[in-house]
């Protein structure tokens, strides 16, 4: 497990404050654990928020811990939480997975601390459990949809498609200028999710009521048309020999990279990638465009969208001043800038006080339009929902490898849904 081991100070009076720049009153040494996830941009940004938060503070030490993502992650942070050796602050989901790690028992409340003042309603709505906010952004809002190469478009003479139709068209003259059409990385099965999850302003477009009949079980993936659709588009690329040869293997960074530098065309993703475009591709970050995933009409185009993930505080915490102060200092205008600094502008912020520099990336320009006066977006299911279930990244790889069809992976996938909402008690299952 990788590790990264920063000393610093924290002060008497500013423990419990949001804390701004300049240092703050000496009152005592003190440890702190920060688990994060391995993906470059998260490493990238809690190594810059641990380097100021330390330099204002110089006797604390902060260990950063790396665990994988995905499901393997989404165990640890479970097993952690469950034994009492959860780090004293860690960064995980937002939405129908925190709801699954049963944050009134296992996190530290923080509703009543000063910076939660300036965090959006909208994002405190998907960290509250039993009357009380347990989270603070990690990072700005993303959307769901596809990266392109602006250099392929522009070489092939492609149009930004507003219907899944197009997209495909799209795909087929890629592939006959012999280049890679779509890019899938199943060596991280998180990946494999998006063309299903980031869908979902689709499913609402064709049935408004979906996530209400979801929750009540009265609406199946299997057995809606709309919904079915993520699956069979997951199916319709892979039959149709879009896919990199290596997709079975291919990991998020490979993705990332491909999309890029143009060794392939589009890479289903979430806009955080963005950062770690920036970090570890800089000089191709400017050939990098987004757009949502098509549905079927053109008339209703618009963007999945994810709230950030959270910071959280171990209820276990042995320390739980000191991991207030730090969580207050990521939630901050000044924790933005150094974010902005670390892995550049990815997204909207749910911060007041926090702004977007005016050079962002083409990704984020082209985003940025869902988000404003005038245009269509939706959130995902999951921030809709208190039901996700657990295997549907196994399940999406096994459709998006020709393993199993569309609709034998949807019925599955409702399957594990029922597990998952009869383990929260969810009424009508």
């Amino acid at each position: 497990m990788t590790k990264t081991r920063i000393s610093a100070l924290m002060g008497a009076s500013a423990l419990g404050m949001l804390l701004t720049a300049g240092a703050v009153q000496a009152q005592q040494s003190g440890n702190l654990q920060f688990l994060i996830d391995n993906g470059p941009q998260s490493v990238a940004v809690a190594e810059a928020w641990v380097a100021a938060f330390t330099e204002q503070n110089p006797d604390v030490t902060i260990d950063i811990e790396v665990r994988p993502g995905g499901g393997e992650g989404d165990n640890i942070v479970k097993t952690r939480l469950a034994t009492g050796a959860m780090a004293d602050v860690f960064f995980y989901n937002s939405g129908s997975l925190f709801q699954a790690i049963n944050p009134v028992q296992n996190l530290l409340p923080v509703t009543n601390e000063p910076w939660q003042e300036g965090i959006q309603d909208s994002f405190k709505s998907v960290v509250s459990a039993g009357g009380e906010v347990y989270g603070t952004p990690f990072a700005p809002a993303m959307g769901g949809g596809i990266f392109y190469n602006i250099p392929i478009y522009e070489e092939l003479g492609l149009e930004i498609p507003t219907t899944w139709e197009e997209f495909m068209a799209n795909n087929e003259k890629i592939k006959a200028a012999g280049k890679t059409a779509v890019i899938q990385t199943y060596g991280e099965t998180w990946t494999s999710q998006l063309f299903v999850l980031a869908d979902f302003f689709n499913v609402l477009a064709a049935e408004p009521d979906f996530a209400e009949k979801f929750t009540a079980n009265e609406a199946k993936f299997a057995t809606s048309p709309a919904a079915l659709r993520g699956f069979e588009k997951l199916q319709e690329v892979y039959e149709a020999g879009y896919l990199n040869a290596d997709f079975g293997a291919a990991t998020y960074p490979d993705g990332l990279r491909m999309v890029a530098t143009g060794e392939g065309a589009h890479y289903p993703m979430l806009t955080f990638g963005v950062g770690a475009i920036a970090e570890t591709l800089p000089d191709n970050l400017q050939d990098v465009g987004f757009f949502a995933q098509p549905g079927d009409s053109a008339d209703s185009n618009g963007l999945t969208t994810w709230m950030p993930d959270s910071v959280y505080i171990a209820k276990s915490t042995a320390n739980p001043a000191l991991a207030k102060a730090f969580v207050g200092f990521i939630g901050s205008p000044e924790g933005c800038d150094i974010r902005n600094e670390a892995v550049g502008a990815t997204g909207p912020y749910m911060i007041e006080g926090c702004e977007l520099p005016e050079d962002v990336p083409p990704a984020v320009a082209d985003m940025l339009p869902y988000f404003q006066e005038g245009g269509q977006n939706a959130p995902a299911l999951e921030f809709l929902s208190p039901v996700k279930g657990p295997a549907l990244e196994q399940i999406t790889v096994e459709v998006g490898s020709g393993i199993r069809p569309a609709a034998d992976g949807a019925a599955l996938y409702d399957e594990d849904v029922r597990k998952q909402a009869q383990q929260l008690g969810l009424a009508g299952w």
